[in-house]
């Protein structure tokens, strides 16, 4: 008899941990290779989880809505077998950094781990807690020293908060206390909560409301999607431009070539490639908003990948990546567009189809908005919003003089970074999208 270890599956790029949803299985349950174990959710998309091998589950490692880190084992199946070789997991249990859908980078510390962290040879800071460092002026040097509670001694983004507070009131940066007991030994962490992140504690009054409400309880993405929008805004600082549009040729091209288009390419084109179209060439002349920040150094991305902000129908958002956007045409655009939805509307978004966006455009005007200030989606600089396409009396300047027509009109709107891209940039990227939309081709073939 040998035993298999299943671990928890990497989902994606820079996806760290995941939360288990339901176990289809329990100790004691057969079990067939490539059948589902378990369903598994990350702050993105869900997936299902099947069995490496056939055999008898014999032991089931942690519960449903057990939050746990990628390549640790959560259960182990018997199977006639020769023992196989188990990957190491990380220990159940052990607080972990909170994550965003952001890279890791990994940094080799030229001096060992501080009291408390597990030394691993490498130390891994997420681009959140560098930040943190950077704005608070904490070296490098300084930044290896902070305790760290994370998984193998990683500074989380409470243990640095937690750092900057006790500084700035003056009292020692250690917060670990180490205490020897008979084996074997434990580390007790004492820590006051960060000023940042306020939360109820265990011993509070619970609050009481009076009149006639209803309580909701927020759905696991809610409460993801809620904690990603503050922590956007207390890492980016927020500016939103606007700017005003004729997209007149645009909707009168698309109106005549719809019925074609479908039938010739049995896709229905919207106008989201169509906006997807005109930022890819705009980036490619303003290639600074196609970047992150990582600390003092900004990451200029070569590829282009367009995120498009989708609603699903429990009313959370989820923001979908076309990878390559610069490397398709207008029919290339509007399949991954049209797929991408679909998928994410009937929950079969892959992991990867929800990291590696560069740039996200979201669309308010499908709501009847004319106009919105969207949150960056980290670790990017810039987002773009169209508002809804109305009719109106306009000016319009010609060789005999000015005339009143009506024209269809569109605000859209930039949110960007103003650490890295002042009011000039993001205005002039902003007004060149206008101008593409505004110039469309209205005689284009498809």
């Amino acid at each position: 008899m040998a035993t298999v270890d299943l671990v928890m599956p990497k989902l994606g790029e820079s996806i760290m941990e995941a939360t288990i949803l339901k176990w289809h299985k329990k100790p004691g349950d057969a079990v067939q290779q490539d059948e589902t174990v378990l369903d598994i959710a990350t702050d993105k998309v869900d997936s299902e989880v099947p069995s490496i091998a056939g055999g008898t589950i014999t032991e089931v490692l942690f519960k449903e809505n057990d939050v746990v880190p990628i390549g640790t084992v959560i259960a182990r199946i018997t199977t006639g077998g020769a023992p196989a070789v188990a990957p190491v997991a990380a220990t159940p249990g052990k607080e972990i950094e909170d994550i965003k859908v952001v890279e890791e980078i990994p940094y080799q510390p030229t001096t060992a781990a501080s009291a408390g962290a597990k030394p691993t040879g490498m130390r891994f800071y997420s681009p959140l807690v560098l930040n943190i460092a950077a704005s608070e002026g904490i070296p490098m040097t300084e930044l290896e020293n902070i305790p760290g509670t994370g998984q193998d001694g990683r500074v989380s983004k409470k243990d640095i908060l937690q750092y900057v507070a006790n500084r700035q009131q003056g009292t020692p940066a250690t917060t670990t206390t180490l205490i020897s007991q008979p084996p074997p030994a434990a580390v007790s962490v004492v820590q006051t909560p960060a000023p940042v992140v306020q939360e109820q504690s265990a011993g509070q009054t619970p609050v009481t409301y009076t009149g006639n409400v209803e309580i909701i309880e927020m759905d696991r993405m809610r409460k993801l999607i809620a904690k990603h929008m503050v922590d956007s805004k207390n890492t980016s600082a927020h500016v939103t431009s606007f700017a005003e549009c004729d997209v007149t040729n645009l909707v009168l091209w698309r109106e005549r070539v719809k019925k074609e288009f479908e039938k010739r390419e049995n896709e229905k084109i919207t106008y989201t490639p169509l906006f997807v179209e005109a930022i890819v060439k705009c980036i490619k002349k303003y290639p600074l908003l196609n970047s992150s920040v990582d600390g003092d150094r900004i990451i200029v991305k070569k590829d282009i990948n367009i995120g498009m902000a989708t609603a699903l129908p429990t009313g959370n958002l989820i923001v979908p990546v076309i990878k390559g956007a610069d490397q398709l045409n207008l029919v290339g655009l509007t399949r991954q567009v049209n797929g991408l939805a679909n998928a994410a509307r009937t929950n079969k978004l892959r992991p990867d189809d929800t990291v590696g966006g560069t740039f996200t455009l979201t669309n308010v005007g499908t709501f009847g908005s004319i106009m919105g200030t969207p949150i960056i989606n980290q670790p990017q600089v810039a987002i773009m919003a169209v508002g809804a396409i109305k009719k109106r009396p306009m000016v319009i300047e010609g060789p005999q003089g000015d005339s009143i027509a009506i024209r269809h009109m569109m605000y859209i709107s930039l949110s960007y970074d103003h650490r890295i891209i002042d009011g000039a940039l993001g205005s002039t990227f902003l007004n060149a999208v206008a101008k593409e939309l505004e110039n469309f081709d209205g005689n284009r073939g498809i």
